[in-house]
């Protein structure tokens, strides 16, 4: 027996005009009117046991125009004209079928017919919603043997909503949502339905250390100067030989100088010499028929200072002796090519590497000059399972709050490039599917994943060259993303274009919400119309993970995050917390918070 038994007197009117996936209906009763609401879903049966679901996305009320007429121009019998007209835009989400084979009760997105010209539209509410409710939750439940609950319908808070996580994170993922929206509540939560399984493998990129509170989790963090003379649990350090070409350019050489090729130049040939050099100290002559000068093996800075400080004092022996004067009998020598071109560049490297902000690159522990220190690193970033202690070494949160800005776009591009690599040259196996999947979750994505790659710095640039890579073609080698910002405007469009699933909570501002209709097809741009409207908690979602784009109350977290918002006004009126200034002083000079 189907779920939808009207009758005609609770139709809201009839369909009066139909489009693609849009339909007008005519609404003749004010009454009637009073119960299509923007938001609500309607049901318009197509055929005896398949019926189209839509969402009501506008309604209208029009005055219509009379004309003037002499007291005898009708007789008696004339029929009134109407004083107004009544509307209402339908956008046709998907197809429910009583019976679909051997299976009952089915909802698809697919739209496989279109109304007829008046055919009545009902509304589905009391009842029919929630068995209709019902069938969505069982829909999206049976899709996976651990389905991933994200909160409840808010048509219906009785029924819970689930969306199909295979779909969410291998069809890369946006959770947008305006500061204090609920967008690290909402991170909390999933990655805590995640941790259940015996294999998650996510890695949270952390910039402000609030995921710390997740107990699920492995922490770690780039290391900061309290690692220096003693490395602590979690603490991670990357090397400076981890870096490409292109990242050590961005970092070392000042492209506005006039030297700037000399230096680019001089930085290739000294690289190359001094991995050369290593690959053959550790017995690994076989790397060098693959050999570039990317690949990645360790060498000892000091010892690329030491080859770009000889290429700067270079001189050479013209094979001509001094005839006369205080150097008679001397040899005469003149410049290198590079002679005095480095100055400038060497002052530059040799103060980065001096300032121990900058320790977790440039001044890491012996133990990350060994061959195998990638070995390591990898698998703190890739490893999955149940530690000993039952947190889920699959999920990785990595804390880069230590990270001095001017340093962080390169050194996220570099975490998200390793495990991409990493992944690209996992062997497939026979079957051709062995590789392990991973998401990257991309927090304050705005501040290193910038719109415009014409204004970011190189350094920006390298970052978003790798980010967008893993959009476009990770989904092939098992990495997805889920990517999180409150300013969508200000990510790059390329990168939130590949995201096939949108969760988006409460956006203010017209720029970001117009990022976010330009996601969606044009179907759906009626539903972002209540983005501003939203509660906290609240979420617009809208792709492939889930069977029905609809409003749904993002369920909460057993452990939030540290980002609550600090209620200013109210601990302004109670009682002050004490606070120790003076520790946080010493603090900021010794740059630690321990």
């Amino acid at each position: 027996m189907s779920i939808f038994a009207f009758d005609d007197h609770q139709a809201i009117g009839q369909v009066r005009s139909v489009e693609t996936s849009r339909i007008t209906v005519r609404v003749t009763d004010g009454e009637r009117l009073q119960r299509a609401r923007v938001g609500r879903l309607v049901a318009i049966q197509s055929t005896g046991d398949e019926w189209l679901i839509g969402i009501i996305e506008r309604v209208w009320r029009h005055p219509v125009d009379m004309p003037s007429l002499g007291d005898n121009e009708f007789g008696d019998d004339e029929p009134i004209l109407p004083e107004e007209e009544n509307g209402v835009a339908i956008s046709l989400v998907g197809t429910y079928r009583e019976r679909d084979g051997i299976a009952r009760d089915t909802f698809t997105r697919a739209i496989f017919s279109l109304p007829e010209i008046n055919r009545p539209v009902f509304p589905i509410e009391e009842k029919s919603l929630e068995e209709f409710m019902g069938i969505l939750s069982a829909s999206s439940k049976s899709s996976a043997a651990a389905p991933l609950k994200v909160g409840t319908y808010t048509l219906d808070g009785k029924a819970t909503a689930y969306i199909d996580g295979d779909k969410l994170f291998q069809r890369h993922a946006a959770l947008l949502g305006s500061t204090g929206s609920g967008k690290s509540y909402t991170v909390s939560a999933i990655l805590e339905q995640a941790s259940q399984l015996d294999h998650a493998n996510v890695i949270l990129l952390d910039l402000h250390g609030e995921y710390s509170s997740l107990k699920f989790a492995s922490h770690y963090r780039i290391a900061g100067i309290g690692d220096l003379a003693v490395e602590k649990p979690g603490a991670i350090f990357l090397p400076f030989w981890l870096l490409t070409y292109d990242e050590m350019q961005s970092v070392f050489v000042d492209r506005s100088g006039e030297n700037a090729p000399n230096q680019a130049l001089a930085l290739m040939d000294s690289v190359n010499e001094m991995k050369k050099k290593s690959i053959m100290a550790l017995g690994k002559a076989d790397l060098l028929e693959g050999f570039t000068v990317d690949t990645p093996v360790p060498y000892l800075l000091s010892d690329l200072v030491a080859a770009l400080d000889d290429k700067n004092d270079e001189t050479f022996d013209t094979g001509e002796t001094y005839a006369s004067g205080p150097r008679k009998g001397l040899s005469k020598t003149e410049k290198g090519p590079l002679n005095g071109k480095l100055s400038r560049f060497l002052i530059r490297l040799k103060t980065k590497m001096a300032d121990r902000r900058y320790g977790f690159m440039y001044q890491a522990p012996p133990t990350y000059q060994s061959y195998d220190a990638l070995h390591v690193l990898a698998l703190k970033l890739l490893g999955t399972g149940k530690a000993a202690d039952g947190t889920t070494t699959g999920i990785k949160v990595i804390d880069f709050s230590e990270v001095p800005s001017d340093l962080l776009p390169v050194v996220i591009g570099l975490v998200g490039r390793l495990v991409y690599q990493i992944q690209f040259w996992s062997a497939p196996g026979a079957d051709g599917d062995s590789r392990h999947p991973v998401s990257i979750v991309c927090d304050e994505a705005h501040l290193y994943l910038p719109n415009q790659s014409s204004a970011a710095g190189p350094m920006e640039r390298r970052a978003l060259e790798t980010f967008e890579r893993i959009a476009k073609e990770g989904r092939k080698y098992g990495v997805g993303l889920f990517v999180v910002s409150q300013r969508p405007s200000d990510v790059s469009t390329t990168i939130l274009s590949q995201c096939s699933n949108i969760i988006s909570l409460r956006l203010a501002n017209k720029a970001d919400q117009s990022v976010v209709k330009q996601l969606l097809p044009e179907s759906l741009e009626g539903l972002m119309e209540v983005l501003p409207t939203l509660d906290i908690g609240e979420a617009v979602v809208v792709g492939d993970a889930t069977l029905l784009p609809t409003r749904i109350r993002m369920g909460r977290p057993t452990y939030p995050p540290r980002s609550a918002t600090i209620p200013f006004w109210q601990r302004w009126c109670e009682p002050k917390v004490a606070v120790d200034l003076v520790q946080a002083v010493e603090n900021m000079r010794f740059q630690t918070r321990g």
